[in-house]
């Protein structure tokens, strides 16, 4: 197809009219793998006469085509892409790429990094020749954005994969520092330079991340770049052209050269110094000596660098939240270092009480966020992500971290200050209170909770501290003062309290937080409910109000996706346990209106890892809770199946791999617990064989669990129902999983316990499947290799001889293995360890299912069984009897000391053996 027809195919494919549309997506799905197809493509991207929609169809037709045909993933599938296209397209890529506008430029950017995570080196040798060539040319740019990509393939790689990247380092290295030099040089540098160096920080730190090429450590050399980034680092960003909007102001390229620069040094810190004595390979004399250099030279200076740029924000002026985290970061990793902490020790109270407690306070981002948009100040708030970026974060962590390692000299100090801004707090006339202040002093009394309550005189005065200067906030005018109370409350509600009065008032503070006008102390005062439940000796407390808080509970669930929020319902459902019997219909209903709802964000954000996809699961597993907390009232059971089986049906197909686990085991709970298997639960087998064939091999085991149920307690409807045929469900799934090859032994385990399930449970009823199912067991024991599979095995056919013995023996004979089955047997029943226990058949049940079979074949007539294997087969079971009986009165006696002495919860005596079976005889 010659270029302007593949044009015109392109602007129809952006037609509004879904047939036009339609019909030109299939001419280009039909001329794709034609030869020149690509580099047609390529050249209408780089068309300036083209227009620029189908320039852009074009570019995101190019990208698809090569992330899908590129490098196919399977090495046997055919390549469909020429060896010729490929060069054509590797040698103009990388002219065009950095010339086109930046839209385009973003897909051709995808393009390259596919192109180059697959052929360079060995098919792409003159990558890195044209990259030397155009960093010393008029293409700067190019050659860095190339190089950037390049780079980055290496950035996580470690060991041998990792060596081009000292080839990179030594052909491109010295050429950056030439650019880099003169791009500092610059007066008045326009935005261009900031991108230029950004690209060039970007391309040191993936060079750098996992390991320092050894290039670096040339004195000279790494001199010469840490001046550099050293005068960028100290250089103040421009003021001229700074985006007044704040979200634009921190994406601007000076602001990122700072940022960069930032994480440049802060990783050298941390591989040189923080790492260099757990890591093996800074431990050699050069790597020492180097990391040494580094702390001499280079980390004090980064320090003192570090706190001049906070000094910025003690006065008022700008900086972004991620570069005063990463700041903060490295002050925080250099106060167990001596050195360090030496130099810091002289600007620390300036450093902690005028730029650390102010960023630990509540400020107008906060306010205009909690007004504005209350569901996102609680999302970020209990964000783990957020919190990687957050000044606030990183100024707690710095706390913590000073009281932790240098408490000694600090920790009085910086509670004396939070005092002094409580006794400010508690002086001021209402209008002018300084609530932000008291915001973050008890933010600070929140994060140090673990050391304060370990630490005396603190210890002892929590609970008055508590009822001076904490508790009277649920009652404030100001709404974050009333969810910080709520937080701190909650921080602290295992302490002992002294006058039970005092833990009985926060807890009742708490319950009413959950009818707060304002939402966010609506959540903190949940998140601490789950505190107080936990730590309240006398549930009597909360009986009374249990409604009522569930109700107040369920209206939050309906306003926030949060699975915290999940966690303290599931504590409260422990805590009752069956006393929740009369909320676990309406309890479920919520639950699972609420688990929708999560899905359906998730699905629209299109992240497993939204918050909403995230509480999703915590809705499954507070159903799970309920479930197990009411599971001696099956009456319930058949109340809430109507509510739960739409989220069984439909998560037991692909859309539900999210969340998979969690409903088998809601599916393990009805299967087992309800007075009967209904014919709508019944109807989940076959999704959930579907589901092992498709996607769900690593859940086996779970599923293992429910199918047992379906067996065990549904024995007739099993036998009797054709239409599915179960037994045909059954045998299929089980022995196309035996018979795979390349499944190890530890993945097929529940293969052959669901073959015991169905021998011990259908005794007399399934003779036709016993040949088959044997036929299989023998095969699969003849390749297994772990012991632990082969008892299962043994165990399946002590099963059959349970099951019917005649039959059994005559199938094995049939077959000619059953000598050989039964010296494997024998053989397995007397090997033992170096300590002289049992080394197979070690629990309770492998012994009893054991001692079943081999008794079975005692009761065939004499001329079925030899005299001689008689004799061997009564032995043996008699040894099994023995040690059955032994290891039932052992674990009685266990079970009867650990009721005696509950003190000694966690400490075992005993040597236990490997498997975890130290009684077994």
């Amino acid at each position: 197809m010659d270029l302007p027809s593949l044009a015109v195919i392109l602007q129809a494919a952006l037609s509004p009219n879904p047939d036009e549309r339609k019909a030109a997506e299939q001419s280009l799905n039909q001329f794709q793998y034609t030869p020149q197809h690509l580099v047609r493509l390529l050249q209408i991207i780089v068309d300036n006469n083209c227009d620029m929609a189908v320039r852009q169809a074009a570019s995101i037709h190019f990208k698809n085509f090569i992330a899908k045909n590129w490098a196919p993933h399977d090495p046997d599938e055919q390549h469909k892409i020429l060896p010729a296209d490929k060069d054509m397209v590797r040698d103009h890529i990388l002219v065009f790429v950095t010339q086109l506008p930046p839209l385009l430029r973003a897909q051709l950017g995808e393009c390259l990094k596919t192109l180059i995570n697959s052929d360079y080196p060995e098919q792409w040798p003159r990558l890195l020749d044209w990259v030397k060539h155009n960093l010393q040319d008029q293409q700067v740019h190019g050659a860095l954005y190339v190089l950037r990509i390049l780079a980055r393939k290496y950035e996580f790689k470690s060991d041998e994969e990792r060596t081009p990247v000292y080839h990179i380092v030594e052909e491109t290295f010295p050429h950056l520092l030439n650019i880099f030099n003169r791009l500092v040089q610059i007066v008045n540098p326009p935005l261009d330079v900031a991108d230029l160096i950004k690209l060039i920080c970007k391309i040191f730190w993936s060079s750098i991340y996992l390991e320092i090429p050894k290039q670096l450590f040339d004195p000279n050399v790494f001199n010469a770049w840490m001046i550099l980034f050293l005068n960028m680092l100290e250089s103040p960003v421009p003021l001229e052209g700074q985006p007044a909007d704040p979200e634009l102001r921190k994406s601007w390229g000076w602001w990122k050269v700072k940022k960069w620069t930032i994480h440049i040094l802060n990783r050298l810190y941390t591989r040189l110094v923080l790492l260099r004595f757990g890591d093996l390979k800074l431990q050699n004399p050069e790597n020492k000596a180097f990391a040494q250099m580094f702390q001499k030279n280079y980390a004090g200076k980064i320090l003192e660098c570090h706190i001049n740029l906070l000094n910025v924000i003690r006065v008022g002026g700008y900086l972004p939240d991620r570069v005063i985290n990463l700041i903060l970061q490295y002050l925080s990793n250099s106060i167990s270092k001596n050195t360090m902490y030496t130099l810091l020790q002289s600007r620390l109270d300036s450093l902690l009480f005028e730029i650390v407690f102010p960023l630990m306070c509540f400020n107008d981002n906060d306010q205009k966020l909690w007004d504005e948009d209350p569901h996102e100040y609680v999302r970020k708030g209990y964000d783990i992500i957020e919190d990687l970026y957050s000044p606030r974060t990183a100024a707690m962590d710095f706390v913590s971290e000073l009281v932790r390692k240098r408490g000694k000299e600090n920790l009085h100090k910086f509670i004396q200050f939070i005092v002094g801004i409580f006794k400010s707090y508690d002086e001021a006339p209402v209008e002018y209170k300084p609530y932000r202040q008291k915001d973050g002093a008890l933010l600070a009394i929140g994060a140090l909770c673990d050391k304060l309550k370990q630490t005396e005189p603190y210890k002892s005065q929590l609970e008055p501290m508590l009822v001076q200067h904490v508790f009277p906030e649920f009652n404030s005018p100001v709404g974050h003062l009333r969810a910080k109370a709520a937080w701190v409350a909650g921080q602290y509600a295992h302490i002992n309290f002294a006058d039970q009065n005092n833990f009985l008032k926060a807890l009742h503070s708490v319950v009413s937080g959950m009818r707060d006008s304002e939402l966010p102390v609506r959540v903190d005062s949940v998140f601490a409910l789950r505190s107080f439940v936990e730590a309240c000796r006398d549930l009597n407390e909360i009986r009374p109000i249990l409604p009522q808080l569930l109700d107040e509970f369920f209206k939050l669930m309906n306003e926030v996706e949060n699975e915290d929020l999940v966690f303290t319902l599931e504590t409260i459902v422990d805590k009752f346990g069956e006393e929740m019997a009369p909320y676990a219909l309406g309890l479920c209903q919520n639950l699972a209106a609420a688990f929708w709802r999560c899905m359906n964000t998730a699905e629209a954000e299109d992240e497993a890892d939204d918050p909403g996809a995230l509480a999703a699961v915590g809705c499954l597993r507070a159903i799970s809770t309920i479930l197990e907390s009411v599971s001696r009232l099956p009456h319930l059971f058949v109340q809430v199946e109507p509510t739960l089986l739409p989220i069984m049906r439909r998560m037991l197909s692909s859309d539900g791999q999210e969340v998979f686990e969690e409903v088998l085991e809601i599916v393990s709970y009805m299967t087992f617990f309800s007075p009967t298997i209904s014919m709508d639960m019944w109807s989940l087998w076959p999704l959930m064989m579907e589901a092992l064939a498709d996607f769900a091999i690593d859940y086996f085991p779970n599923i293992l669990v429910p199918l047992d149920n379906y067996v065990s307690r549904g024995t007739a409807h099993f036998l009797a129902c054709k239409e599915p045929d179960y037994q045909q469900s059954l045998w299929s799934m089980i022995s196309s999983i035996m018979a795979d090859k390349n499944m190890e032994d530890n993945d097929i385990e529940p293969a052959p316990k669901l073959i015991q399930v169905l021998f011990q449970n259908c005794k007399g009823q399934v003779d036709q499947w016993v040949e088959p199912y044997l036929r299989a067991t023998v095969e699969r024991l003849r390749r297994a290799e772990k012991s632990y599979l082969k008892c299962l095995l043994i165990q399946v056919i002590a099963d059959a001889l349970y099951y019917n013995a005649s039959l059994t023996l005559s199938i094995l004979q049939k077959l000619g293995v059953a000598t050989e089955i039964f010296n494997l047997w024998f053989q397995m029943l007397q090997q033992v360890k170096k300590s002289g226990l049992r080394a197979n058949f070690k629990r309770e049940h492998d012994k009893k299912v054991c001692c079943l079979g081999l008794t079975s074949l005692l009761l065939l007539p004499a001329d079925q069984l030899p005299a001689e294997a008689l004799g061997r087969v009564f032995k043996a079971a008699l040894d099994l009897l023995v040690a059955y009986k032994d290891q039932v009165a052992e674990a009685a006696k266990e079970e009867e000391a650990e009721d005696d002495d509950d003190g000694m919860d966690g400490f075992q005596t005993d040597d236990e053996d490997d498997d975890g079976d130290g009684s077994d005889k």
